[in-house]
């Protein structure tokens, strides 16, 4: 999409979106709803791989950080591989895989090669958006991470920071690229504190008891997520009902009481 005059336009469009502050998912909905063709759409030759179906998140995410819009050239930004199809059969051959390097291992021309989409300043300021984004609390800490699912819709609830606490969430379909249903359910957020409360409960409803640790080391909510991790158990969060249940053969569930 780099020097075609129809697809150009768009990768501007894009960058100005993300500019704007608007997220990935938004812009490739957007994309999606003006009914524009994906790379792999527009140009089915270079993009052999893909279905070309409709923009993705990752697609719009690669063009936003692909230095080539600034005018430069790069490489070594997806070399091509050889591995062996059975490693324990070295007669059947190799096959050509590609991955992504990351940035670090980019090679980037010091001069412009090219005419430049975006200028280089706009093209810095939207990578820092991610870096501070992602260096900005680096102590932040999620014990219940990828053990919570929406009881809404299913979903692995997803990390998040608000008012200096951990906690849950899940937006339903909002972070996908496609547009989601008018029928979508309320979002969901929890506390982790909230949950943290209630874990000993959940564990002793889960094995019958909590005892057979010394007074001195009291049963406490890392063990008991130590626990679950362990088991494989995950909990399902019902806003409705202020339950936590577990996906184990008994369900056992607790309430949450919200109102500390």
């Amino acid at each position: 999409m780099r020097n075609d005059p129809e697809t150009a336009p768009i990768v501007r469009w894009i960058f100005a979106q993300r500019l704007a502050g608007h997220s990935l998912a938004r812009i490739a909905r957007a994309l999606n709803d003006m009914e524009i063709d994906c790379p792999s759409a527009a140009d089915p030759q270079r993009n052999a791989h893909r279905s070309g179906q409709a923009w993705m998140v990752t697609t719009v995410r690669s063009i936003v950080s692909n230095p080539r819009y600034t005018g430069r050239q790069v490489w070594n930004r997806q070399p091509t591989d050889h591995e062996l199809l059975d490693p324990s059969n070295t007669g059947l051959g190799h096959r050509q895989v590609q991955r992504w390097n990351l940035p670090d291992g980019w090679v980037i021309s010091s001069r412009p090669a090219h005419p430049a989409l975006v200028s280089e300043a706009d093209f810095i300021a939207i990578q820092g958006m991610r870096a501070a984004r992602e260096g900005s609390a680096p102590e932040r800490r999620y014990l219940l991470a990828g053990l919570l699912r929406c009881g809404l819709c299913g979903r692995r609830l997803e990390s998040c920071w608000s008012n200096d606490r951990a906690a849950y969430r899940c937006r339903h379909g909002h972070t996908s690229a496609n547009t989601p249903s008018l029928e979508r359910p309320k979002n969901l957020y929890i506390r982790e504190d909230h949950i943290l409360a209630h874990l000993l409960a959940l564990y002793v409803l889960l094995t019958g008891s909590a005892h057979g640790r010394r007074p001195s080391a009291p049963l406490g909510a890392e063990d008991v997520i130590a626990y679950l991790r362990a088991h494989g158990i995950t909990l399902t969060y019902d806003p409705e009902t202020r339950a936590l249940r577990t996906d184990t053969p008994k369900a056992v569930k607790v309430i949450i009481d919200r109102a500390r």
